[in-house]
């Protein structure tokens, strides 16, 4: 039976994918900062027009993690995420995954860093897998390229195919399987390599509800049994919510996070607590949700008082500001 379909619950995975990740990284005093970003910022330049696309965003994702990354189309978050990867290059700040300073590598060390330490998952299931070979073929190639190839990478890619619940495909080619099974194989040709951190954009953003979630499941199976770092740009709200941490990304910033943990109730029972909580950088701002500005209207200026124990916030059109 696959692991996809024998999926315990969310705690226990948390817990799991904890312990992978402190074996590969060598004590759990190591699981801090695997993915840093520090007023990491991203300017593109069209026909002579600057478009600022990260504008001081700061991330911090910790070894063996699986996180979602939300926002609206134009957001930042897809930038992010090709940086990260190694598809492309931040124009200031700190960017730096698994000890890679992504500012400063040079060509030859990012070819070996997108080859070695990191794997992608595109959200076409076109672009994950080459048309002509099998399941298992498209597998074993990422092996087969870094020299690892031979029995011992057909016995891997079995293995990855029957992890992500794909295994009676090994000998099929992607026109004849569907886009749910063409994407949990493309995560088993991800990891391949045993990469520290996957990286994946929108990968259930074509597919119904269904088979997204199983598309998740192998996600959250990889994480779990290997102990790789998995992070997801998604639009998806069931994707986001069976991560432990959501990370909102607006205006190029990082916004709000949103925290999930499990803890037993007075009933005895298990429950799945949820707290949303903003972003302070280090200089001290933050962004207020949306839906908080607009149900209090505010606007361009607002009102601070400190307490004891908290900070309120108040229109300025309250005290008579101009």
């Amino acid at each position: 039976m696959s692991l996809v379909q024998d999926v315990p619950d969310l705690a226990t995975l948390q817990q799991r994918a904890a312990e992978r990740a402190a074996a590969r990284a060598g004590g759990a005093e190591r699981l801090r900062g695997h993915i840093v970003c520090d007023g990491l910022v991203r300017i593109f330049t069209t026909e002579g027009v600057e478009v600022v696309a990260l504008q001081g965003l700061d991330l911090v994702v910790d070894r063996g993690e699986l996180v979602a990354i939300v926002g609206a189309s134009g957001s930042g978050k897809s930038t992010v995420l090709n940086i990260l990867s190694g598809l492309d290059t931040p124009t200031a700040g700190i960017a730096r995954v698994a000890g890679y300073d992504l500012l400063t590598m040079s060509a030859r060390k990012r070819l070996r860093y997108r080859r070695h330490t990191v794997g992608f998952v595109w959200q076409q299931t076109g672009r994950n897998l080459l048309p002509y070979l099998t399941a298992r073929e498209n597998v074993e190639l990422p092996m087969r390229l870094a020299r690892r190839g031979g029995r011992a990478g057909r016995r891997r890619a079995m293995e990855l195919l029957e992890m992500v619940g794909v295994g009676y495909c090994a000998d099929r080619r992607p026109g004849q399987m569907s886009g749910g099974e063409q994407q949990r194989c493309a995560v088993a040709v991800a990891v391949a390599n045993d990469p520290e951190v996957l990286f994946a954009d929108e990968p259930t953003g074509e597919l119904d509800e269904a088979t997204a979630a199983e598309v998740f499941g192998a996600l959250r199976a990889i994480n779990a049994e290997l102990g790789v770092t998995v992070v997801v740009v998604t639009h998806d709200p069931q994707v986001a919510s069976q991560v432990r941490r959501t990370i909102a990304i607006r205006d190029g910033r990082t916004a709000s996070e949103v925290h999930r943990r499990a803890r037993i109730g007075a009933d005895g029972v298990e429950e799945l607590v949820t707290e949303e909580y903003a972003v302070l950088d280090r200089a001290g701002r933050m962004q207020l949700p949306a839906g908080f500005v607009d149900a209090l209207a505010l606007r361009d200026r607002v009102k601070l008082t400190l307490e004891p124990d908290h900070v309120q916030v108040r229109s300025g059109e309250e005290s008579g500001a101009a």
